[in-house]
């Protein structure tokens, strides 16, 4: 796992508390392109957590952001999003 990866993971563990986590690297895929030129990546989180209980898809997107808000935009170019409370969450 990518010293990145697992930082991200980390924060997000530390202030949501996730009954399920999955950090991917996608930066591969967006070689080449500017946003990456700096050297920060492209990410994609699924992330269930009891903290998104009744929150409306935008207000749970805005805790991710602000759990890894530390690494953006130096680290992080970009981050693709599935916040789910445990209840309405889909299998994977």
């Amino acid at each position: 796992m990518s010293d990145r990866r697992a930082r991200i993971e980390a924060l997000l563990q530390a202030s949501l508390h996730p009954v399920e986590l999955v950090v991917t690297d996608d930066s591969a895929a967006h070689a080449g392109h500017a946003g990456a030129a700096g050297g920060a990546g492209h990410y994609s989180v699924r992330i269930v957590s009891d903290r998104f209980a009744g929150l409306p898809v935008r207000e749970r997107h805005r805790l991710v952001y602000q759990a890894v808000a530390s690494l953006m935009p130096a680290e992080i170019h970009a981050l693709s999003i599935v916040a789910q409370a445990p209840e309405s969450a889909s299998v994977s």
